[in-house]
């Protein structure tokens, strides 16, 4: 062998010479996908009856949007290394709002615009305590979670509001209807909001203050980033996504109670958590999030179907949040 063979670099395949910085790059993404795949695999060998049929995948696409939705929008905020728990009260003011004007006027876009711009008034007022005043998020959500649900309860009475007219609308078979094949429009629109925000999250320059501004403010600063607009955007977009959350809600069940959004909070954050988006801010993945809702939505009807108390489902949603983000913080700490 000539000297010159011997130096000869080795000839590596384009697949191989792609896996490597692929794999690098999206190693969140890889990760949450095996997740995923392993749990469905492990659901469809334990109750074949229940996850071979598609009966399930429909009542699941019937289901998530609500909470899927807002997992999709606190991506941003968590990403901001902030958090906001008042999106649950937010969701069930809004859904007062557009209850009470389609019920006084019977327009279903009147009512949607009033219920959005409630949603964005909610996110400004987060948006100025945060950003504005420097109130820490989870100190000023607390407050506005409590503010927001014990507002919609003084509004509603603790009445709720039939809303059996939206059926006769034509925009409920938009919002809620059914594709052939029985796939809800719920799900649709989920999806449309998914890769929307996806665009955004990882294309648009938005995106990229998020990023920075979550994983150095000052730096973020100093480089001409307005970092409250920054922050204040992404309350306003939470505040959207529980508006419009509210909307599919109301639509589906054609009823308002004052509780509305009750039990939306542990699922959203689990999703985004379990998803691989870092509490610590500066990293985040709307990918790993569309993977968590699908997970965190399907985990209750699987611990059900395989036999398990439903009791466990609390157990088991916290077992795995800390094991995602412990898993997650040490490939992050050997990545870096």
């Amino acid at each position: 062998m000539t000297i010159a063979e011997t130096q000869r670099p080795a000839v590596v395949s384009p697949r191989r010479r792609g896996l490597g910085p692929f794999f690098a790059r999206n190693r969140i993404d890889v990760a949450i996908t095996v997740i995923f795949v392993l749990l469905y695999a492990m659901f469809m060998i334990v109750a074949p009856n229940v996850y071979l049929h598609l009966g399930i995948y429909r009542s699941f696409m019937s289901t998530l949007p609500f909470m899927g939705v807002l997992a999709l929008s606190l991506t941003f905020i968590v990403t901001l290394g902030e958090i906001d728990l008042s999106f649950p009260s937010v969701m069930g003011f809004s859904a007062w709002v557009f209850g009470t004007v389609f019920m006084a006027t019977h327009s279903f876009p009147l009512a949607l615009a009033a219920c959005v711009g409630t949603g964005i008034g909610c996110g400004i007022i987060n948006g100025i305590l945060v950003a504005g005043i420097g109130v820490p998020s989870i100190v000023a959500t607390i407050g506005t979670m409590f503010f927001w649900r014990g507002l919609a309860n003084v509004v509603a009475k603790g009445k709720g509001i039939a809303l059996v007219d939206l059926v006769d609308s034509p925009w409920h078979s938009i919002v809620v209807g059914r594709l052939p094949g029985d796939i809800p429009m719920q799900f649709i629109w989920f999806l449309v909001i998914a890769v929307l925000l996806t665009l955004i999250y990882r294309r648009h320059l938005f995106g990229s203050h998020v990023l920075f501004v979550g994983d150095d403010q000052e730096a973020a600063r100093m480089m001409g980033i307005r970092t409250g607009l920054v922050k204040m955007t992404c309350f306003i977009v939470v505040g959207i996504a529980s508006a419009l959350s509210g909307v599919f809600l109301l639509n589906e069940v054609t009823y308002f109670w004052p509780t509305t959004g009750d039990g939306f909070l542990l699922p959203a954050l689990a999703a985004v958590f379990i998803g691989g988006t870092s509490v610590f801010g500066g990293r985040g993945s709307m990918y790993g999030t569309f993977i968590g809702v699908l997970i965190i939505g399907s985990l209750e009807a699987g611990i059900v179907a395989m036999g398990i108390a439903g009791f466990y489902t609390q157990l088991i949603y916290g077992l795995m949040i800390t094991i995602s983000v412990t898993v997650y913080a040490v490939m992050m700490k050997r990545a870096g």
